[in-house]
């Protein structure tokens, strides 16, 4: 789905220099990656409608690509997921951070599309033997390892806050089994503020 190729991650690959995007970025001063946006704010190298995808990097050109509360502004999740595919060399590795479906703040902001659970990411992944609860990944040719979620846990009010991040996150994070087992059981009860994921592309 590459149309033209931005002169930024033109440069980048004829120099042999690694290629480091960050979707949704925001405004920021950042200067080792490629910011990308919808909006011309300050600070971003490449202005795109990411709904539409990737079209100004080619296939297999991508090191890395980093998401701080993005996903969940964008209704095309399929294409973005299809297009980070494309666009990142083999075992490229995409560091996200997403709300959790239990976070009581997700509601109020009208611009939040989706909800992400533990599984969500397991729907785009062949290798689930570590899991419980098996998700159908059948209906997409897209393959993504989940190298690691953590379920990052806060709040507003300094008690439960304690609590739930320096005492439940830490039981809940000792294993892929206490996630799960939060998930099912917990998290209407504790509400999770959102997840930290790594995932490695496979092709």
């Amino acid at each position: 789905m590459a149309n033209q190729i931005h002169h930024i991650i033109k440069d980048k690959i004829e120099k042999g220099e690694k290629i480091i995007l960050d979707l949704g970025s925001g405004p920021t001063s950042r200067t080792d990656r490629i910011t990308v946006d919808m909006l011309p704010l300050s600070g971003i190298d490449i202005v795109a409608d990411l709904e539409k995808g990737l079209s100004f990097a080619p296939d297999n050109s991508v090191d890395e690509i980093h998401s701080k509360s993005f996903f969940e502004h964008v209704d095309n999740f399929d294409l973005l997921m299809r297009e980070m595919h494309r666009v990142l060399k083999p075992g490229g590795m995409i560091y996200i951070f997403v709300p959790h479906f239990s976070n009581p703040y997700y509601y109020s902001d009208p611009t939040h599309k989706r909800f992400f659970g533990y599984y969500t990411f397991y729907y785009y992944s062949k290798n689930q033997d570590k899991l419980t609860r098996q998700v159908p990944s059948f209906y997409t040719d897209l393959d993504f390892e989940v190298v690691s979620q953590w379920l990052y846990f806060s709040g507003t009010f300094f008690i439960p806050m304690v609590f739930k991040k320096y005492i439940l996150g830490k039981i809940v994070n000792l294993h892929v089994r206490t996630q799960e087992f939060y998930e099912a059981h917990l998290s209407n009860t504790f509400s999770c503020y959102g997840m930290d994921i790594i995932l490695k592309v496979r092709k």
